[in-house]
């Protein structure tokens, strides 16, 4: 990966792996995986989001590896260095083949019957959402967290755009998601335009570099490809076959997958463990706040994997593993208001409400 698609220095900077490898995707396309920290550590595998790349993690990779975690991160097809495909160009794009190149490195970076924590970022939520009944996801996920993403309706709800009427939102975000124009050098007004479109109104000047540095260093045509897959993206269906424990993680100020899509989610999902509402951040939680997003995987890994050593059997969780303080919860905004108020409408049905009434909470 070249010096300009990512930081160079610091927390941002992405860590040297323990082992570099090459997964060979169904269709025989060349992913590139990485493994950091021990061998023997419980492992956690992460899939990174659209436009992004295997530094987007680095923070996280860094929290966790400390106190002896294995971390497995990938690039996503024509992401960082996974070509974007056999022939060159971004071909055969779709949810299915997210879930294909998921598998395929689940496959290679475990051992048959494995367990490991699985998380994914936005694009890479909804790979973990495209891959719900999978083999390969049954045999190897212990516990799942779908970081600031959706199931559906992105376009209509995304606040990136900035439209009069809520009947353009959609038609403005397709169009900015199917782009193909260059984004070029990383600039001031690059900047900018990242932390506005990507993270909140605090989020530190390095954390605003790095992000946009990897956003920039996606090629545009791959950039396009994959957001036409994304404006029609529909996985509705698939969240209640995610059936094994599952943390929501997001963002109040996440003008791309506004708030309102994590409490859809957490109310659909058979097995949450916890929603987490992140005040003032926005859709970048991992590189905004990588200590609350690495407190919820070690949290995850402490729960449901098997902790090798433990007094008097091999598969007895650790339960009292410590986890990151969570920030406080804050009001909803305006906008999160309004979409509120429009799901209210829609019809429930009463079995629902009646099941998730008790089941749906959130971290403080």
């Amino acid at each position: 990966m070249s010096p300009q698609r990512h930081a160079t220095t610091g927390d941002f900077a992405p860590p040297p792996p323990e082992r570099e490898l090459t997964v060979t995707a169904p269709d025989g396309l060349p992913l590139h995986a990485e493994t950091h920290g021990p061998a023997d550590g419980p492992p956690i595998v992460l899939a990174h989001g659209w436009t992004c790349s295997t530094a987007f993690w680095a923070p996280v990779i860094r929290d966790l590896t400390a106190d002896g975690h294995r971390v497995v991160v990938y690039d996503q097809r024509g992401h960082g260095s996974s070509p974007a495909g056999l022939d060159g160009r971004p071909t055969g794009y779709s949810t299915a083949t997210l879930a294909d190149d998921l598998c395929a490195v689940l496959d290679a970076v475990l051992a048959p019957g494995e367990k490991a924590v699985v998380g994914g970022h936005s694009m890479g939520g909804m790979t973990l959402m495209a891959a719900a009944g999978r083999p390969e996801l049954r045999e190897h996920a212990a516990a799942l967290m779908l970081c600031s993403t959706g199931a559906q309706r992105l376009a209509g709800e995304s606040r990136v755009v900035p439209v009069p009427f809520a009947r353009l939102r959609g038609p403005a975000h397709r169009l900015l998601l199917t782009a193909t124009l260059p984004l070029g050098p990383v600039t001031p007004l690059g900047r900018k335009a990242i932390k506005y479109a990507t993270m909140g109104p605090d989020a530190a000047p390095e954390a605003v570099d790095a992000a946009a540095r990897i956003v920039h260093g996606c090629p545009r045509r791959v950039r396009a490809a994959w957001g036409g897959v994304l404006a029609g993206l529909d996985l509705a269906a698939r969240v209640a076959r995610l059936d094994v424990p599952t943390a929501v993680v997001a963002g109040t100020r996440d003008r791309l997958t506004p708030f309102p899509h994590a409490r859809r989610l957490a109310a659909a999902l058979p097995r949450l463990t916890e929603l987490h509402r992140l005040p003032g951040l926005g859709h970048m939680t991992p590189m905004e706040a990588p200590e609350a997003v690495a407190g919820v995987l070690r949290g995850l890994a402490a729960d449901n994997l098997r902790q090798p050593g433990a007094a008097g059997t091999s598969d007895a969780p650790k339960a009292d593993a410590p986890k990151a303080d969570m920030p406080k919860a804050d009001a909803p905004t305006a906008d999160e208001a309004r979409i509120d108020a429009a799901k209210a409408a829609e019809p429930k049905s009463d079995k629902r409400r009646s099941v998730k009434r008790g089941a749906l909470k959130e971290s403080s």
